[in-house]
């Protein structure tokens, strides 16, 4: 079946206009708002038709902030109960960090799956409910149930499917379009990221992922002031691998300049005698030489 638009709550259905061919030759579609240009989101955008297709639970793994919703609301549209709402209790029903699920009413919502019923507080009589469970978390599920804080039948009621969302620091390929996505959602003047901002991207590790990704370019559109966004304009915990490059660099160069300070300060207080700042130096007469002529000293400058 066709990979529709992972929003149809904003657009009937129909595709929105971030909406895009896959390069694939599968003629699966994909929304840009859920970027796969690396292989490991191609994987696993692969397997969402398929698993839409189904009524069956899904459950999301993945670190805070790569998508795990976004991803649900693919699994949604693009399955049997696309026309009903995602948040209800008739059609999908998104249950996010399920594994914080408290253990008192992890009980309740087992025999809802279990039955197809609910009661309402208050209420005597339960009545069905017609709902397929998407839920998504950040810990890992196994260890939950080994430490009894999440009940085995509940698990293994809940893992029908299971979908990992890798971190963002995995797939770097993603970075750019997404935050080229982003930008173009804040209506930048522009809509362009400079070379240095880019770079700059591209070498944060993203330990807040696509959330703080999302972030970082608002925080650039914000106070790029109209002009491309720059990489002055985004946050400083971003720019923070940027400068340490740059300040490593400055580092060897300053240490290079000390060493030619210093040796040529020994040399000048040996009156030009190289055997005896070699030896003051603790080098090598042959070692200095070559020193000497990596700074571009002539035999006539040192006499």
């Amino acid at each position: 079946m066709p990979f529709t638009c992972a929003a149809p709550f904003e657009t009937g259905g129909q595709l929105c206009r971030y909406c895009r061919a896959a390069s694939s030759a599968s003629g699966v579609r994909a929304c840009a708002r859920m970027v796969a240009q690396s292989p490991s989101m191609r994987r696993l955008l692969q397997r969402v038709p398929a698993i839409a297709a189904t009524n069956a639970s899904v459950v999301i793994l993945g670190e805070s902030g790569s998508g795990k919703e976004v991803l649900a609301r693919a699994i949604h549209a693009n399955g049997p109960r696309a026309a009903q709402a995602f948040l209800a209790v008739q059609g999908s029903l998104f249950l996010d960090e399920i594994a914080e699920l408290p253990l008192e009413l992890q009980p309740k919502l087992l025999r809802a799956l279990q039955d197809g019923e609910i009661r309402r507080i208050g209420e005597t009589r339960p009545f069905h409910v017609d709902v397929r469970v998407l839920c998504a978390t950040h810990q890992e599920l196994r260890q939950a149930v080994a430490e009894r804080r999440f009940r085995e039948d509940l698990y293994y009621r809940l893992k029908v499917f299971t979908l990992v969302v890798p971190p963002l620091r995995e797939r770097r390929e993603d970075v750019l379009p997404l935050a080229q996505m982003f930008l173009e959602q804040e209506h930048h003047p522009t809509g362009k990221l400079t070379s240095r901002a880019r770079e700059a991207l591209l070498r944060y590790p993203w330990p807040g992922n696509v959330r703080e990704l999302a972030n970082a370019v608002k925080h650039g559109a914000v106070l790029s002031d109209g002009r491309d966004v720059d990489v002055d304009h985004l946050p400083q915990d971003v720019l923070e691998p940027a400068r340490q490059a740059i300040d490593r660099k400055t580092l060897l160069r300053k240490l290079a300049d000390v060493e030619r300070e210093h040796v040529m300060a020994v040399l000048e207080a040996c009156g030009g005698q190289q055997v005896q700042a070699a030896r003051i130096l603790g080098i090598g007469r042959t070692t200095l030489w070559r020193k000497l002529q990596g700074y571009g000293i002539a035999d006539s400058d040192r006499r």
